[in-house]
Order: C-alpha cells, then sequence, then structure tokens
C-alpha cells in the first residue's frame, strides 16, 4: 500500500513553492478547519484565539437561540459585532462581552431584528432597526488565530487577531467623513445581560471601563483597556438605559469613535481585558501587545497555535490523509479553546475559568495530563483555589462564578485523575481536603445519599444522573485515597460508589427510578426522555444504565455473567433508535441504536468491549463512530462540542486507546486511525505505530511496548508520558489476543 507522510507532503510543497521549507513543514495550523461543528449543533466558536486564552474574538449574530450559544451559526450571517469573549460548544450561551462594530454613516444602537423576508425592502427595515450588517460570508477567512469578513452593509473589511489577553482588530473603511467605530457594552448573548458599565475617555486614542452582566454567569464582571491606532476625531457615549437600585444608579452605555477616512484606509484598534480592573488590562496590554503590527501579531498566534498542534505529528495512507488529517487536527484544536485563562499577566500563578467539567472529565482532562501538564497543574491548582473560595470543588465555573450547571461532581474526578497520575504542581493536601469535603457535602442530594443510600426519585429530580455521577466521583475519590495511603477513606468511598446499584433492577435489566420506600417508580418506558425534568439527565434508561465506568466487575455482576454483559451490551446498539417524549432532550443525538454519542454520558460504553475480551467489537464501533459522527462539514459534529470533550474523545480514541475509568492510570485499546503518531511529551517522544493498518486490516493481532508484548489491552500512563513506541500489529481477524 502507498504510504505518504505529512513530512513528505510538506518537503514537496516547499520545493513546489519555492518558500522556505520551514514554514511548509511547521504549519500544522493549514490542517484546520475551524468551522467544524459551526453548523448542526455543535455550537463551536469561529473566531481569532490563541490557546487557552482570555480573548476569543469573532463575530456574534442576532439570533439568541440555542444554536447561537458561540454567537455563531453557519446558517446565519448577521452579524451585531465582534465580541471578545465567547464560549464553544456548550449547551448554554453567555459571554459575548466588548463587541466592536465598524459602521458607517447614522446607526440606530440596538441589536436589532432579522429581516422578515429577503426583498430589499424588509433588509431595509431591519436595518432601521439596529447597527447589524450582513457578512459576506463567500470572502471570509477563518484560521487559528486569525478571522476576517467583509461587512455588506458598511463596505467595511474586518480583520482580528489576537494574544492570550488582547483583542485586536483591524477594520478597511471606505473613503467617507462618518465611518467609526462602535463599542457595544449592551449586548451579550443569549442569557447575559448587561446591567451596569463604564467608558471612560482616557485621551484622543484611549478608551477603559468596565462590563457588569448577570446570565449563565449570575455576577459575571470584565474590565478593558481599547487603544485606536489613530485619534478619533469626534466620541459619543450613548446611553441604552439607566436605572437605579437601591440608591445605587447603574447604566448600560455605547461609546461611538468617529473618524474620516479615506478609501482602502486602515484603523486599527486594540483591546486588552482583565478580571481585576482596568488598570490591570492596561497593563497586559503593554505586556502582550506593545506595538501596531498587525501581520505580525497573526503570525504570532498561528505559531502559538502550531506550537499546541505539532505536540501530535501524524502519518496515515494518502487515501485517509485529507479528511482524517483535516478532522484531527480540528478536533485537537477545539480541545484548547476552552478552559480560558482568568488571570493577569502579573498574577504569580496563572488560574483558568470555563470548566465544564461534566463533559471534560472524560477525555478532555485525560487528554489535558498527557498534552499539557504544566498547564493540568495550574489548572488544579485554579480549581483548589475555588474551592477555597466556595468551600467545595466547582462543578460548572464559568468567570468567577460557579453555575452549578449539570449533575455529580466534576471537578472531584479532575482533580483526583491529577493526583492518581502523580501530579504534584499544587499542594496534594489541600487537593485531598477539597475532594473529601466536596464529597462529603449535604448539598445538591448528597444529603439524600447519605439519608438513603442512594437519591430517591421522589425527592429531586435527575435522581439516577445526581447519583450514578457522584458514584463516579466516589469512585475517584477511592482512587486517590489509595494512592495516597488513606486505606480506610479509600474502603469508605469505594463502597460508596457502588450506590448506583440500588437503581438496577434485575427484573428489566435496566437502571430505573427507587422511590424513598424502596419501591420502583412506574411507569418505565426505557426510551422516554423528559428534558432536564425526569429521572436522567440528557438521557434515559438505555444509556444511563451503562453509567458506571468505574465499575465494570459490577455490571457484569449484575447480568450474571460476561457472555450475558456482552449480550445486553449488543442490545443497546440494535436497539430501536427512537426517543420517546414530548419534550425529549435534543442533547441524546449520534444515535446507534440506543448509544448516544452526541452526549457524554455514552462515550465510555465502547470501551467495555475490549474490557469483556471482545475489543474486535470496539473496533467496528469506534471506526463507525469516526466516518459517521465527525466529518469536514460546518456540521461535522453529531453533538455539542461541549468545550472540547467531544473532540477529545475523538484524539485519544484515534491514537488508539481511551481511558475509561476516571482516577486512573489505564487507557484502554481501541481502534487506532493512523499509521504512526508522534506525541512529543515532556519526559521524550511516544511513538504510536499501527503496522499494516488499512480498512480491513482494522483488528489489533497483539500489542508491544519497547518492543516487549503486551499481556493486556491498555498502556498506562507512565509508560505514555516517559516516551516509547507502541506498536499495534493490525490484521483481519477479529480476534482477542491477551
Amino acid at each position: 500500500m502507498k504510504k505518504i507522510s505529512i513530512a513528505i507532503v510538506a518537503v514537496l510543497c516547499a520545493v513546489v513553492s519555492c518558500s522556505p521549507a520551514a514554514t511548509c513543514l511547521e504549519d500544522y495550523t493549514s490542517y484546520v478547519n475551524v468551522r467544524i461543528g459551526s453548523g448542526g449543533h455543535g455550537h463551536v466558536f469561529v473566531g481569532a484565539s490563541v490557546p487557552f486564552g482570555a480573548v476569543q474574538l469573532g463575530p456574534t449574530s442576532i439570533p439568541q437561540s440555542w444554536d447561537w450559544c458561540s454567537g455563531y451559526h453557519s446558517s446565519d450571517s448577521t452579524v451585531i459585532g465582534f465580541s471578545h469573549t465567547h464560549l464553544s460548544g456548550t449547551g448554554i450561551g453567555d459571554l459575548f462581552d466588548i463587541t466592536l462594530m465598524p459602521v458607517v454613516g447614522t446607526v440606530v444602537y440596538s441589536r436589532g431584528e432579522e429581516p422578515k423576508d429577503a426583498s430589499p425592502e424588509a433588509i431595509a427595515a431591519a436595518q432601521a432597526t439596529g447597527m447589524w450588517s450582513y457578512a459576506d460570508r463567500t470572502k471570509e477567512v477563518a484560521r487559528p488565530g486569525y478571522y476576517s469578513v467583509p461587512l455588506t452593509r458598511y463596505g467595511v473589511t474586518a480583520e482580528m487577531t489576537a494574544t492570550t489577553r488582547v483583542g485586536f482588530s483591524r477594520y478597511t473603511f471606505p473613503a467617507s467623513d462618518s465611518s467609526a467605530v462602535v463599542l457595544d457594552l449592551e449586548n451579550g448573548g443569549c442569557w447575559d445581560r448587561a446591567y451596569d458599565t463604564k467608558i471612560n475617555v482616557v485621551d484622543s486614542c484611549t478608551i477603559e471601563g468596565y462590563r457588569f452582566s448577570t446570565g449563565w454567569a449570575k455576577d459575571q464582571k470584565i474590565y478593558f483597556r481599547a487603544q485606536f491606532s489613530k485619534p478619533f476625531d469626534s466620541f459619543d457615549e450613548i446611553t441604552a438605559k439607566e436605572y437605579s437600585v437601591e440608591g445605587k444608579e447603574y447604566s448600560v452605555n455605547y461609546f461611538r469613535a468617529g473618524f474620516r477616512t479615506t478609501e482602502g484606509e486602515q484603523v486599527m484598534l486594540k483591546v486588552a481585558v482583565s478580571p481585576a480592573s482596568e488598570e490591570k488590562a492596561a497593563l497586559n496590554m503593554s505586556a502582550e501587545l506593545p506595538d501596531w503590527d498587525f501581520d505580525a501579531a497573526v503570525e504570532s498566534a498561528r505559531k502559538a497555535w502550531n506550537t499546541e498542534l505539532s505536540k501530535v505529528k501524524l502519518t496515515a495512507s494518502d487515501s485517509e490523509t485529507d479528511a482524517a488529517r483535516t478532522i484531527f487536527y480540528t478536533a485537537l484544536y477545539h480541545t484548547m479553546i476552552m478552559p480560558s485563562i482568568f488571570s493577569d499577566v502579573d498574577d504569580p500563578r496563572t488560574e483558568y475559568t470555563t470548566f465544564s467539567l461534566w463533559d471534560t472529565y472524560r477525555a478532555q482532562m485525560p487528554l489535558m495530563t498527557i498534552l499539557h501538564p504544566d498547564r493540568e497543574n495550574d489548572m488544579i491548582a485554579s480549581m483548589l483555589k475555588i474551592y477555597q473560595k466556595q468551600g467545595r470543588l466547582p462543578v460548572w465555573h464559568l468567570v468567577g462564578n460557579e453555575t452549578d450547571c449539570m449533575v455529580g461532581n466534576p471537578g472531584v474526578i479532575a482533580v483526583a485523575d491529577a493526583v492518581v497520575k502523580g501530579f504534584d504542581g499544587f499542594d496534594r493536601d489541600l487537593a485531598w481536603e477539597a475532594m473529601k469535603t466536596t464529597m462529603m457535602d449535604t448539598i445538591r442530594g448528597l444529603n439524600h445519599r447519605r439519608k438513603y443510600g442512594y437519591i430517591p426519585s421522589d425527592k429531586m429530580l435527575e435522581s439516577i444522573a445526581y447519583d450514578m455521577e457522584y458514584a463516579i466521583a466516589d469512585a475517584a475519590v477511592a482512587s486517590a485515597a489509595d494512592h495516597l495511603g488513606k486505606s480506610e477513606d479509600a474502603e469508605y468511598f469505594r463502597r460508596r460508589s457502588h450506590s448506583y446499584r440500588n437503581y438496577m433492577d434485575s427484573t428489566i435489566l435496566f437502571a430505573r427510578g427507587r422511590l424513598s420506600d424502596g419501591s420502583w417508580r412506574t411507569p418505565f418506558n426505557p426510551y422516554s426522555s423528559e428534558h432536564r425534568a425526569n429521572d436522567y439527565c440528557e438521557g434515559n434508561a438505555w444509556q444511563y444504565t451503562w453509567l458506571a465506568p468505574h465499575d465494570y466487575s459490577g455490571l457484569v455482576e449484575f447480568y450474571g455473567s460476561r457472555e450475558k454483559f456482552v449480550e445486553r451490551l449488543d442490545s443497546l446498539f440494535a436497539a430501536d433508535s427512537r426517543i420517546d417524549g414530548e419534550d425529549a432532550s435534543p442533547d441524546i443525538s449520534g444515535l446507534i441504536g440506543q448509544y448516544a454519542h452526541g452526549n457524554e454520558p455514552s462515550h465510555h460504553v465502547i470501551y467495555f468491549y475490549t474490557m469483556a475480551c471482545e475489543p474486535y467489537k470496539t473496533a467496528d464501533l469506534a471506526r463507525r463512530i469516526y466516518s459517521e459522527f465527525y466529518k469536514n462539514a460546518d456540521d461535522g459534529l453529531c453533538g455539542n462540542e461541549d468545550a472540547g470533550q467531544m473532540s477529545a474523545w475523538y484524539v485519544l480514541s484515534a491514537l488508539g486507546f481511551y481511558e475509561v475509568e476516571p482516577a486512573s492510570t489505564r487507557f484502554w485499546f481501541g481502534a487506532p486511525l493512523f499509521e504512526e503518531v508522534d506525541l512529543a511529551l515532556a519526559g521524550g517522544t511516544f511513538r504510536i505505530k499501527a503496522s499494516c493498518l488499512s480498512e480491513e486490516n482494522r483488528y489489533i493481532q497483539g500489542v508491544t511496548l519497547n518492543g516487549k508484548p503486551l499481556k493486556q489491552p491498555f498502556v498506562e500512563y507512565s509508560d505514555i508520558v516517559k516516551g516509547g513506541e507502541l506498536v499495534f500489529d493490525m490484521g483481519t481477524s477479529p480476534m482477542v489476543w491477551y
């Protein structure tokens, strides 16, 4: 079979183009299609950022509904402005702070309304309601660290890039005496509403202020400093609303900086943000972006992304290279948009926020432990600081606010995972205190677990989902306790991690709601879903029955034998894909039978086959998921990106392994997608080879680690990060090699 490596392609490219070979060799950003997931229900961010940056500078559209949680959707080309903060892949919308809109002429300072139809009259009427414009998507340029699009209403081309804490915009204007850049502090996204803003003119090129808002994050505060490349000829502050609460005055404002421009004149604008103060924002700007070289800033952002993306260097067959490589590197890119930095340049330690932990503890955070160990230490330290502030580890923490979104205690699992893997760049004693204290709390249903041994369905909604996630967290704490030599605690939490067994009804072989008197909830329909309003969370009985990744042996015991376990698992993938219920969760997507790849509780399930000595079924299903649910298209994701989790599943699985058991050191084998992958890690290069890999040779026949045969279907974390070579011998036989 003919093979071609990325490096060879790059060399050929360099020769043909007569450009420096290094540029072509190293440009992994060219393999990224940032629009994957911008259609459908992917909710990904499209715009300019750097890895894990505090700034995500990109377009924000008029709609404020679910599919616009990131501010952008491929179906809609309206733009109200370019905001400096966005979420990526979430199921709730917020942020969209510090929005800039280049305009020409008189405008209405409002979000505006979309036209009722495509007639010129309807468009004109709609534009009279706000300052929005259509974006010419045919000329849109979007790549890691850079975004550009023409605004048809004004004849302005908007370009943007970013550093970690600074957004850098360049606007090309037509000739006009009424060109302007409008700073919009009113409009956020979806759930977000500004309640107080301030704008202060420092000089003819500089303004500063803040935006305080409430929404998903109940009390979000962001400070900024903005600097123009040329003095504005005029400035106007427009008050959108003002009001008084308990004697305190509040206002929400716009700022219009006016310019006279010649044809093709470029006006640039730098906006630095800070979670602390305008002074800190100014410091961030002077440290990260002191000059006005826009093209150099674009190149710097590209290099920042390239540095991170090049940690994974893959080789694929020529037939697979283009699509698979694009999907892979885009997925890798998506794993590094969030969490986001939440500290200033002079802070003693980098802090993070935007912890979508119910999603990311499953794959994105384990991927962090491999590719970004230094950031992993800082992120765990950030979680511990949150613990010190709020008395418990984060659930879903957003810009200084605990949202308590989703179920369980996923922050506990993330901290435990770091402890078990030997991370020590944080206070490990504090980490233990935080894990134990959080799990011994009495809020969010934990009181019911203490009283009944499980959460009764007549005591709170989503009882099964809460309890099962708590059980996983208990198991994670038990693993950490083992690692720390706390045997009594380990036994206590391990025993408590079996609480999910209270829901397992042996008469029907499903996880089923249980009342406080011990009886089963009736009626029962395993296909039924009521979004956030029944015993499950974004799922049904078919999916939640398997949510015990920490207790494979317990599930096997429940079904009676390994054979019966496998038989029942087979039925999950063979079941009717219907979802019953008038208010079924839209998150139940990416269905194979009742397996739902579009939502996180299912993500570990195919690896149960490997654990059950039928690895060929894992391989078949993994390859089906690769091809059906990850595509090089705007709607190329089968569900929300969920802050990098959907993509992290793909990255790890495509490498050939996955961390099934939370807070574990074992990565279980599945289906390697590429012939060779080099991971550039702190301990050295870890090479993964799949010899003789092809569509037919899809099954693992044996595995060696550093030349020695493995006798178990997993690789240890410690063996990955210290470097070495893992070789999969691939063939056509669906066999058990271990």
